[in-house]
């Protein structure tokens, strides 16, 4: 590993983050500030391990949260550029700080015990606490989890070529008509390759723009990253909201419609307006999301079963500059939502899927659907011209592909990367799970999960290339440090 800029280790900035961490935040701020829950920290790629330094490293990085702050600048920026943050909440982040001595406990289970450094075992993280205190550590666990096994355990790589590699990737994407952000935080190898992606995709915008070429870079899911290099900081929401809400009312049945009802309640209508549709299965999501949107004025004594008990707050939309959140006109979820997000399965039956369901419900208007599943150049070209030719607009999130994409200096060969993952584990004691349109991505408690399936009437899904264990290539079987010991 060579070539590495003079940069701090580990994490620096709150913001450096994915935008939809914040999102949820402030609507847990809003309405359930004193949930308590648990995450569970999964690798997808068991056989790639850290070393007994890498863990070490890992630990010490974890602790230095403790000291990341808002600054000043920061929360500005936050003010002029996401507007939709309510004064509440960026009150809220200005004294924020993570806990982690009691908030995440980090372990380490060697599998064969040495005394060498080289050591390799398996990582736990445990995350715990309230909701509203504990929801901004996944995306930085997950990207120094990242940094630390390339930093100890898999260092036949360097940096070089990789801003030239993302500067030609964003130039086909954007010459062929691609509109796509960069969503790679999670699963980067390190801030250092992130920083190279960004200034190589800003400078294929630049081409684009003088180029007069149909794609654009719309953004990057990463607040820090925007403001950095004032590019538009793009997300909604993730299924940690659906999940969380699932758990906490414990109905299944409504907790989409429940969880969409809320999310218009703190942001309003038109804004954030990119719907997640996998949490249980996107059927599922399709019967909620068709249904009609309680008005204001009726809020309370509309549909209870969408109501969340002990919310801190009714679903109320924020008032307009006509000081009203009032609408004379009933419309569905579907109608208010600008579009989609397309997280798992098969992207093609998604799309008909998609045009199918706006045909029957009558809604005529062009709308989006933003593509974020394991995606290359390739898939993105694909899954464009399928969206297109069905009447959408489509988007992209591109990550891994971005922000991982390596290869060992000795022999060429792919440096492949971790697929690791931190999901909500449990809401108020209860379990909490995440169905999704492939089976390779169901997570938590099993026997919830079958519960739920059949609760939901859920039909079983394999998609051919639905392989977690080798999303972004086959088995690391070289001699990296961190394959070996398991006899």
């Amino acid at each position: 590993m060579t070539g590495k800029a003079a940069l701090p280790d580990g994490i620096s900035s709150l913001l450096d983050t994915d935008l939809y961490k914040l999102t949820m935040q402030c609507a847990i701020l809003k309405y359930l500030p004193d949930v308590h829950v648990t995450y569970a920290f999964t690798n997808r790629t068991p056989h790639m391990r850290l070393t007994r330094d890498a863990f070490r490293w890992l630990q010490e990085q974890i602790d230095k949260l403790a000291n990341v702050s808002l600054t000043a600048a920061e929360l500005d920026y936050l003010k002029n550029t996401c507007t939709y943050f309510n004064d509440a909440y960026l009150q809220f982040l200005t004294s924020f700080r993570l806990r982690p001595s009691k908030q995440v406990h980090a372990s380490f289970t060697l599998l064969k015990d040495t005394g060498s450094q080289d050591d390799v075992g398996d990582l736990s993280l445990d995350i715990r606490g309230r909701w509203l205190d504990t929801i901004l550590y996944e995306i930085p666990l997950l990207a120094l989890t990242s940094e630390a096994y390339f930093k100890f355990c898999n260092k036949d790589w360097t940096y070089r070529h990789q801003q030239d590699q993302a500067y030609i990737k964003g130039r086909k994407l954007m010459e062929h008509g691609c509109i796509f952000s960069e969503f790679g935080t999670r699963r980067r190898r390190d801030y250092h390759t992130q920083d190279l992606v960004i200034q190589g995709l800003k400078r294929a915008a630049a081409d684009c723009q003088t180029q007069g070429w149909k794609g654009k870079l719309s953004g990057t899911s990463n607040v820090h990253f925007a403001m950095k290099y004032r590019i538009p900081p793009v997300g909604t929401v993730a299924h940690e909201w659906f999940m969380g809400i699932a758990s906490i009312t414990n109905d299944y049945e409504h907790a989409n419609e429940t969880a969409l009802r809320y999310w218009v309640g703190c942001f309003g209508e038109g804004v954030l307006g990119i719907a997640l549709t996998d949490t249980f299965g996107t059927p599922t999501f399709l019967k909620a999301f068709k249904r009609t949107m309680p008005a204001p004025a009726n809020s309370m004594a509309d549909d209870k079963k969408t109501l969340i008990p002990g919310a801190a707050s009714p679903p109320l939309p924020p008032m307009d500059v006509n000081g009203t959140n009032d609408t004379s006109e009933e419309r569905s979820y579907a109608q208010i939502f600008q579009g989609v997000r397309q997280d798992s399965g098969n992207p093609i039956e998604f799309v008909k899927m998609m045009r199918d369901f706006y045909e029957s419900e009558g809604i005529r208007e062009k709308k989006t659907i933003v593509f974020s599943d394991s995606l290359n150049i390739e898939l993105c070209l694909e899954y464009m011209h399928a969206a297109e030719a069905a009447g959408f607009t489509p988007t992209f999130g591109v990550g891994t592909f971005l922000t991982n994409d390596f290869v060992h200096e000795s022999n060429g060969q792919k440096s492949v990367p971790l697929n690791i993952v931190i999901k909500l584990s449990s809401a108020n004691g209860h379990a909490a799970i995440k169905i999704s349109d492939n089976i390779g991505k169901n997570t938590g408690d099993s026997e919830t999960v079958h519960k739920v399936k059949e609760t939901l009437g859920y039909v079983e899904k394999q998609w051919a290339n639905g392989d977690e264990t080798t999303r972004w290539g086959a088995s690391d079987n070289e001699a990296t440090k961190a394959n070996v010991q398991e006899e």
